[in-house]
Formats: C-alpha cells, structure tokens, sequence
C-alpha cells in the first residue's frame, strides 16, 4: 500500500466516523442545546487524547511539539472545530441544511487554491477528475428540494445565511491547508490534541462573552445526553481527528476535503435506519457516483508529480549549498506568477 492510499484510507475512514458523531451531535443537541454538546465534546476529547498520549508515548501532554506546531495547528483548530463549526451551525438554522452544504461543498476546491498559491502543491489529473466526480455525487444529493424541506429566505436572511456558510467554508479550507502544513511527521494524535485545544480556547472565550456557564454546567449534569457526547467524542474529535491527521500526512489536502465532502451522503443509510427517512432514486444515484469518484481517488497512481522529491534527488549529489537553498525554497515557487510575485515582493519588505 503506498502512502498516498494509507492517507486515502485514513480520510474514508475518517468521513465514516465524523458521519456518526454528526448522528450523536444532533440527537444530543436535541437535550442540551448545539453550543454545550460543541464545549463538552471538546472537554472529553482533550481528557481523552491526554489519556492516549500518556500510555503511547509517555507524554500526556504535547510538550515536545515545536512552537511552530503549536502555532500553525492550534490556529487550525481554532479556525476549523470553532469559527467553522460555529457558522455552520448557525447557517442551517438561518438557511437550512441543503443550502447550506451546497455552499460547503466548494471546501474541496477552496482547498486545493489555497494549497496551490501557499504552498505550490499541485493534483495529478486522475485526482482532479475523482474530486470532479465526487463533488457532482454530493451535489445531486445535496441539491434534491423535498417539499417541506425549506421554507422562502426574505433576501436579507438569505445573504445572511449564504454569508455564513460561505465563511464557514473559508476557514474550513485554511484549518485544512494549516494542518497538513503543521502536522509535517509529528504524531497525528498529539496534533489532535493541540487542534482540539485551539477549538476549546474559542469556545471558552465565546462562552464567557455571552455569560453561558451556567446552561453548560446543568448540561454536562444529564446523563443520557453527556453518554451520547461522551460516544460522539471516541468516534469524533479523538480518532476522527486523529485520523484525519494522518490522512493529512499522508495525502494532498484536497484529495482528503474531497473524501470528507462525501458526510452527507454516507449520512444516507443511517437516515434510514434510525429515523425512518425515505432516500429517492436520486439520491442513491448520487451516493452511486460519489463512490465511484471515491474510488477513483484512491486507485494507485505510478506517477504523482512530487515537486519536492525530484528537488532532494537532484540536489543530492550537488554541493551542500544546493540542498540549502532547495529547503528555503518559497513555499510558493510554483504557485501562479502573480502570487510568486506578491511573495518575492513580501519577502524584499525590511
């Protein structure tokens, strides 16, 4: 197995677990409201994670991370489990659910910009044609309109709600794009940890603005909500999380947002089972071509382009300089002109 189908692997199965702690985040929301099961999951999770990380390295706490790690991954996390989560959320409550993915799904593509102009790195076309088809599975589900589903947006509430889902996809992109750049070969679940902490700064801070402890104190009191948290957390933010990291580290970003993008058709089967929900013709149809982009995404490639690898073998056998200045290369170098020269342009600044 090569090690961008370890990452591949690593994201299916992640999207797996994420698609489960949804069903446990929205039965338990039911309880106790979307912002204590948002708090108290991340709570768990760090008590959690600390457990793994003390009987598999030895260390509970992250503290041989480098502060750049910290830094880059806790930025992520803020942006991706708070600022993202938070607008999402409050987006199907404005807008509604379909909208609202409609607008999330262009995280993928968003991700791969992002990825390109930052750090010049680039999709071979079998991948942009499995993110194609995969992307248009998710929309054919996403864009189905059931009557009673939505109900007419005033023009004001729907730029609200587009405006929101729109920033929820931006900094879902960048926590993304920050994480595969921070995580580099540290451990995936320790970099869960330092992102999971990022998120808990930002709900802390939210949460003492808007004077909220004391319904998250009576939350965290009941029981059969805190036991469906408390499974949402395992299969969520500690190996979800986790092994999104891992798919980070092993595969391009876009690749593993595009995998991730599949949620609300894996969804699907569960809506089925546990709430009775009929799933049309065209739905399945959809699920049907997202498995096969899926599929396409993960089948071995012999040729992935690697701009830095061939950089390392050509500088391998070339004076100690060459190595140097390969390594300090702008992480934008191949990257659009334009954005080679804002970057050429940044750096010249005093």
């Amino acid at each position: 197995m090569t090690q961008e189908q370890i990452g591949e692997f690593a994201a299916l199965s992640t999207a797996v677990l994420w698609t489960l702690s949804a069903l446990a985040w929205t039965s338990a929301g039911k309880h106790v409201g979307s912002l204590a099961v948002g708090f108290l999951r991340l709570v768990l999770a760090v008590g959690m994670l600390m457990a793994y990380g003390y009987f598999r390295r030895g260390l509970a706490w992250p503290s041989d991370a480098p502060l750049r790690v910290w830094q880059v991954l806790g930025v992520s996390g803020f942006l991706g489990f708070f600022v993202s989560d938070l607008c999402l959320f409050k987006a199907f409550l404005v807008i509604g659910p379909r909208l609202s993915l409609l607008v999330t799904s262009l995280t993928p593509l968003m991700t791969v910009l992002i990825s390109w102009v930052w750090q010049g790195r680039n999709l071979d076309s079998q991948s942009w044609l499995g993110m194609a088809i995969t992307l248009a599975g998710v929309l054919w589900v996403v864009l189905e309109q059931r009557d009673g589903d939505e109900h007419p947006h005033s023009r004001k509430t729907l730029r609200y709600g587009l405006f929101l889902a729109f920033v929820a996809t931006v900094a879902q992109s960048f926590g993304m794009v920050l994480a595969k750049d921070g995580i580099a070969n540290y451990d995936p679940a320790a970099s869960a940890l330092i992102r999971v902490f990022g998120a808990l700064i930002g709900y802390f801070l939210l949460i003492t603005l808007i004077r909220r402890w004391r319904p998250i104190v009576a939350a965290s009191r009941q029981r059969k909500p805190m036991l469906i948290v408390l499974g949402g957390t395992v299969v969520g933010p500690v190996v979800g999380v986790s092994m999104c990291m891992l798919a980070l580290q092993n595969c391009h970003v876009g690749v593993v947002t595009t995998i991730l993008a599949t949620i609300p058709v894996m969804i699907l089967p569960f809506s089925v089972y546990l709430y009775g929900e009929r799933v049309s013709a065209r739905a399945i149809g959809g699920a049907m071509i997202a498995a096969a982009g899926v599929a396409l995404l993960m089948l071995p490639i012999q040729s992935r382009p690697r701009q830095t690898t061939q950089m390392s073998s050509r500088c391998s056998a070339l004076p100690i300089n060459c190595r140097t200045s390969a390594t300090s290369r702008s992480p934008i170098s191949s990257g659009p002109p334009w954005a080679v020269a804002a970057w050429e342009r940044i750096r010249s600044w005093p």
